[in-house]
C-alpha cells in the first residue's frame, strides 16, 4: 500500500538517513489570511493596497498577487480564525508617502513610519495599518545610506 505525499509519518519512523543533509524549505510560495468577508478584503488588498488580483473562486477564496508571493484570502477552515493572522511585511519604496496614500485610500492607520533600527549601511523603518477585519499589516523601507 503507497501513501501519499502528504500522509503523517511519525519522525521516529523515519530513520535520519532519509532525510538529505542538504534539505532546506525554498523561498514562501503563498500565505494566507483568515477573514470573514472575503469580497471586501479583495476590494481592499486590491484598490487600497494596490495588489493585483489573480482570480476568485466563489465568495470564499480569492488570490491576489504580492511580489514573488500570492496572497489567499480565505474563510476560516478548520482551526482558523478570521483577524488573527501573523503580520504581513510589504517592503514600499517612500514608505511616509506610501502610507499617507493608503490612509487617503480609507486605511486604518495603526502606527506611522518611523526608523526602528539604525545597521552599519541602512535605516530600518515600519509602519503599520489594520485591515477591514483587524489584521495588522506592515509596511516596511530599508533606506541605504
Amino acid at each position: 500500500m503507497s501513501q501519499t505525499p502528504h500522509a503523517a509519518v511519525p519522525s521516529s519512523a523515519v530513520p535520519s538517513s532519509a532525510v538529505p543533509s542538504s534539505a532546506a524549505l525554498g523561498a514562501i510560495g503563498q500565505i494566507a489570511i483568515t477573514l470573514q468577508n472575503v469580497p471586501a478584503a479583495v476590494t481592499f488588498y486590491r484598490d487600497v493596497l494596490g495588489l493585483p488580483l489573480l482570480f476568485t473562486a466563489g465568495e470564499q477564496l480569492a488570490f491576489l498577487q504580492a511580489g514573488d508571493v500570492r496572497l489567499m484570502l480565505t474563510t476560516p477552515q478548520g482551526a482558523g480564525a478570521a483577524g488573527q493572522n501573523s503580520v504581513l511585511y510589504f517592503r514600499v519604496t517612500n514608505i511616509v508617502q506610501t502610507y499617507q496614500q493608503i490612509l487617503a485610500q480609507g486605511a486604518r492607520g495603526e502606527q506611522a513610519p518611523q526608523c526602528v533600527a539604525t545597521m552599519p549601511d541602512h535605516q530600518l523603518w515600519l509602519g503599520f495599518i489594520r485591515d477591514l477585519e483587524g489584521n495588522l499589516i506592515g509596511m516596511m523601507e530599508e533606506l541605504r545610506f
